[in-house]
């Protein structure tokens, strides 16, 4: 088999896949599971209102012909970045693959699905909380890092704190 038949397999192989478990281990979330996902948090790791922890990977590739910069890293190589949130037992919640390298995990993050979704306001992040209680959040990669989500005026607001 020939390169090119290869790939056309292998692409093919994968969107099959992707198609066909996406649904059984990618479930939408709603409020309720968001809960869940906080008590595991509070209950395991003694970390509340935590509805996941976020991180990204470069993975390092060839520059696609004719890519510019759109591939280049901080590290000074070419990479597409996967980046995923898992839940207090290491299980996916969301994934976003193939952004371009030069993104940072956060820029990833703000532009991905479930990035854009908090932003939206249609995560369905539960925001019964007061702040002298808490706020749900996301923990970052660095473990410094956490993603704060308040609502106001029908949106979610995310700071970095």
């Amino acid at each position: 088999m020939g390169f090119s038949t290869v790939k056309a397999i292998v692409l093919n192989v994968t969107i099959a896949i992707w198609k066909n478990v996406k649904d059984i281990f990618m479930l939408k979330l709603i409020k309720e599971k968001w809960k869940q996902i906080a008590k595991t948090y509070s209950d395991k790791w003694q970390f509340p209102y935590c509805v996941g922890s976020l991180d990204g990977k470069h993975v390092m590739l060839f520059c696609p012909n004719n890519a510019g910069t759109s591939f280049y890293n901080y590290k000074g190589r070419h990479s597409v970045v996967l980046l995923a949130l898992v839940d207090a037992n290491y299980k996916f919640i969301a994934v976003e693959v193939g952004a371009f390298g030069r993104n940072s995990d956060g820029g990833v993050f703000t532009e991905s699905k479930l990035g854009t979704s908090m932003a939206t306001d249609t995560a369905d992040i539960p925001t019964d909380t007061s702040l002298e209680n808490g706020d749900y959040h996301v923990q970052g990669g660095q473990s410094k890092t956490h993603l704060a989500f308040w609502q106001q005026d029908g949106g979610y607001f995310i700071q970095i704190l």
